[in-house]
């Protein structure tokens, strides 16, 4: 599931840490990212994009080389 969320932030697996995290932040909803109590959920979701970012540029590392 978090594949598909990822594959739609349109970002390639040679930007940057922050580009993910940037895409990331625009797709959640104003009032999710204004509410303290979902900041737990929030900073989860960022990790698992985060990680799926690191496999997609493994991935692309491995088929180049």
């Amino acid at each position: 599931m978090m594949d598909s969320l990822y594959a739609g932030l349109d970002v390639t697996a040679l930007d940057a840490e922050r580009t993910v995290l940037r895409a990331a932040v625009k797709r959640l909803p104003l009032w999710v990212r204004r509410d303290p109590c979902r900041r737990l959920l929030r900073h989860r979701f960022y990790r698992q994009m985060l990680r799926c970012h690191a496999a997609a540029q493994h991935r692309a590392f491995r088929t180049c080389h």
